[in-house]
């Protein structure tokens, strides 16, 4: 083990990358002269991580999807191994991304590194069996979801509630006003966001179908504007590429104020997501569609276990964001879900009522700095 402070980051898509950006501030704040490294994207390089493996190449969703991409992830799988083994650092912090980070797990405890996992693993909605191996894989698990701290206990686990990671970090720099006059975007209107998802084979999948959607819904409300705030691990291109300039309707794309711009919409249509709860704690109104390949979601619905797919629902326990998933995510039936679900209506209301109980089991803030202490405890 290096005598020196460092850590290897492993972040597989955008909100890890975003999440592991703040753990990592966080533990420079509390652990001198850290040294970070791993696989993340353009958040982790900003706080100072230096970069092995380019994430955005590695944000891929499932079964069917994966197979096409594995050249990619067994280099970077090969180029990580390789750094663990040649620098053998004091923690290896592994944000999410569970498939891919528990084999780096198991490559970890051989060599003698602690493991600290930072956002669990989905075993509360499918596959619980892998709590037992999870658990012999990892030193500490840090939880963000509070179903799932009693979840492992049935288990007779102990695992760590810090919080969710986006508590305390949905600062806003401008009000929906000022947001409409920095992008020119006419005022007194109904702003509608659509947010296909942040990966490639997201927006070739969602995009579509969500501008036909928006294309139905001005049908009915001329008056409306789309709001569409393009990820960092995607090019504008990649929206042209997928029918953005095909609709004749109002589309404004913005690279930055993400938060900002969901805070100005009064209604959003979104895939699936950590982007349920960044919503819910704007209490913005949402509906949730969401298609994968037709063999993965086959397969999925034998081993799913839950009945809902946002994570909204799953903290509430009951539906209260609307979800048209698979063969239900067209365009009919997205368009009239939103136009039932229309700003001024009683359906609308009942929502954002709901979305601040949600605020209120998320925990009061300070995910970063309890990660960050945790992992403290290794060095």
């Amino acid at each position: 083990m290096t005598d020196k402070n460092e850590v290897m980051i492993v972040a597989g898509e955008l909100s890890g990358d975003m999440h592991g950006a703040r753990v990592l501030a966080a533990m420079q704040e509390v652990i001198p002269d850290l040294t970070a490294y791993g696989m993340g994207g353009q958040f982790l390089e900003d706080a100072g991580m230096e970069i092995l493996v380019d994430s955005t190449t590695m944000a891929v969703m499932g079964l069917v999807e994966i197979v096409g991409h594995l050249g990619t992830i067994l280099r970077a799988k090969k180029i990580l191994r390789q750094k663990l083994q040649t620098a053998r650092p004091k923690l290896l912090l592994l944000v999410d991304y569970p498939e891919f980070n528990l084999l780096l797990a198991g490559y970890a405890k051989k060599l003698g590194i602690p493991v600290l996992f930072f956002v669990s693993p989905q075993i509360w909605a499918w596959r619980s069996y892998r709590v037992h191996r999870i658990m012999r894989l990892v030193d500490r698990m840090a939880v963000i979801l509070p179903f799932e701290k009693p979840f492992y206990a049935k288990y007779n686990y102990t695992v760590d509630y810090v919080g969710h990671p986006l508590v305390g970090h949905m600062n806003l720099s401008m009000t929906p006003d000022e947001f409409r006059s920095k992008y020119t975007i006419p005022k007194g209107k109904t702003y509608i966001g659509l947010l296909p998802g942040s990966r490639r084979k997201e927006i070739a999948t969602m995009l579509p179908v969500f501008l036909e959607s928006a294309r139905l819904i001005r049908a009915k409300h001329p008056d409306t504007i789309f709001l569409l705030p393009l990820a960092p691990s995607l090019k504008i291109e990649d929206l042209r590429e997928n029918g953005l300039d095909d609709y004749d309707i109002d589309v404004c794309v913005v690279t930055e104020d993400r938060y900002e711009l969901m805070n100005s919409c009064d209604l959003v249509l979104e895939a699936s997501g950590t982007v349920t709860l960044e919503l819910a704690l704007l209490q913005i109104p949402m509906v949730v569609s969401y298609r994968i390949a037709r063999l993965s979601y086959i397969i999925g619905s034998w081993l799913i276990n839950v009945s809902f797919a946002s994570l909204v629902n799953l903290i509430a326990e009951r539906e209260v964001v609307p979800e048209l998933i698979q063969h239900d995510a067209t365009a009919e039936k997205i368009s009239s879900t939103l136009l039932r679900l229309w700003p001024g209506s009683g359906a609308y209301k009942i929502q954002k009522d709901i979305l601040l109980e949600i605020q209120d089991k998320l925990g009061g803030g300070g995910c970063n700095r309890n990660v960050a202490n945790i992992a403290k405890s290794f060095f």
